[in-house]
Parts: structure tokens; sequence; C-alpha cells
């Protein structure tokens, strides 16, 4: 499975990554510092997440050049009028010189005039792609109608228990690559049957089962996790396959479970 997918910009983008939402902003760099020491180039945070600034203090701690870690972070729906100065004061935060995704939060009223002045920054070099994040078909078909340009990236919540087959086929069929944020239900279906069932089946975690069933299905994906042994562990997903039976099984386990507003 490989571990990186090419955007419909040209752009690689790693497909685990590691998300910071409610990550308190004085633990921050010290959890993504982890990852990335376990092997993570991908970091996902957000203005509204409080935390800007440690992600951006464990990029600049790392030995590892700044190219090579992808980082995401998004525009808030109070924003959207001022989305260029949004921009750059995330830039300050994070203490870096560009971003490598940029995503509208959610579409909010008045989404549209936020989506023109991303384009604008991206057409400037100034943001090496952008996306949108919990957009439903609605909401792309309405951006893909009056857009110059078609997001990379669709950020909403997927796993198994919230299989979003339509929207999965739709993003396909557009070319915007669709990533999955609480793809491990935040730990509430871990304990499940099935899961548990595959789990030992695979000589693999509930976690790595949850994960990898999103990966097979071609989605980007952002565990998130304070635990130094569960950063590493979401991270060991790419060494297995899950055969056409067990994935069509995890795929029935659908209820539309939803484990919170984001």
């Amino acid at each position: 499975m490989n571990k990186f997918i090419t955007l419909n910009n040209g752009i690689k983008m790693p497909t685990l990554g590691l998300g910071v939402w409610q990550i308190k902003q004085s633990e921050t760099a010290r959890v993504v510092s982890w990852a990335l020491e376990s092997g993570y180039c991908h970091i996902d945070t957000a203005r509204i997440y409080g935390n800007e600034k440690g992600v951006g203090e464990a990029v600049k701690s790392s030995d590892i050049p700044r190219e090579q870690i992808f980082i995401t972070t998004k525009l808030w729906v109070t924003d959207f009028f001022n989305a260029e100065l949004a921009y750059r004061k995330s830039l300050d935060r994070l203490g870096l010189g560009y971003a490598d995704l940029y995503l509208i939060h959610w579409p909010f009223p008045f989404w549209k005039h936020a989506w023109k002045t991303l384009e604008k920054l991206y057409q400037q070099g100034r943001i090496k792609a952008i996306g949108v994040s919990n957009f439903g078909i609605r909401q792309l078909e309405v951006l893909l109608k009056f857009s110059a340009i078609t997001p990379a990236v669709n950020q909403i919540e997927f796993s198994p228990f919230y299989y979003r087959k339509e929207l999965l086929a739709y993003c396909k069929e557009k070319g915007i690559a669709l990533e999955a944020y609480s793809p491990l239900t935040r730990a509430k279906k871990l304990n499940h049957p099935v899961i548990k069932e595959l789990a030992q089946k695979y000589a693999k975690t509930a976690a790595q089962i949850m994960i990898h069933w999103s990966l097979q299905h071609g989605l980007i994906v952002i565990p998130k996790s304070q635990n130094p042994n569960r950063i590493v562990e979401n991270s060991e997903v790419f060494d297995f396959t899950i055969d056409d039976g067990d994935m069509a099984r995890l795929d029935s386990l659908n209820e539309n479970f939803r484990t919170g507003f984001w």
C-alpha cells in the first residue's frame, strides 16, 4: 500500500498523518515531536484548535527538512471575509513560510467568498494545495460550478461505522482526495466484535484494522493520539492487506455513527 497519494495538482501527500485536535498547546510540540521521530511526516492542525504554534515548534526543532513534512491547517468560519489575513496569522503562529494544504473548515455561510481568496493564495504560490473539510456532495457540486480550481482534498469524518460510500465515489470521480478524521470513532467502537475478530485474524490491533480499512478504500487518514506507543501503533498499518470478504464485512458495519460536531 502506497504511503503517498498524488493530489490533483501533482503534489504528493502522505496517506497517514497525525491529527492534533484537542491537544493542548502546551503539549503539542512534544506530541508532534514524538510523531516526527516515529516516522510521521504529515501533521494536521487548524486555527480553531489553538495549537498551531506547538506544531511549528516541533517542525522547526526536528532534523527533518521542512519540505519533507506536510502541514495542513484550516480556515475557521469567522474568518471567511478575512481569509488572507487569517492565513498569514496561521503562518505566523506556525512560524513557517507556507502551509502544504489549507482547508475551509466547514461549509458555513459565505464559504464561497472564502474559497475565492484561497484560490488567489494558491495561484500566488503561497499554498501548495487548497481544499475543504466537512463538505457533502451538494456543497461540492456548488463549489465545482463556480470555482476555477478543483479542491485537492475534502476532509470528513469517516470510519467503518460512518461509511460514506456515495461521497467517496463522488470524490473519486471528481479527482478530489478524501481524508478521514476520527477514523477510530474516538475509541467508541474499538471493542466491536467484528473489529476484535479481524484484529485477531490479522494479528493487528483494533485501531490498526480500522485505520487500514480507510487506507484500503483510498483515503488519507489522520488518527489522533497523545500516547507515544499509540502514535507508533497507528503508523504500523502498511504491512498487510484486508481481504475482499473482510472489507465487505467492515463496510457493512455502517450505522451513520458520528462522534460529534466535528
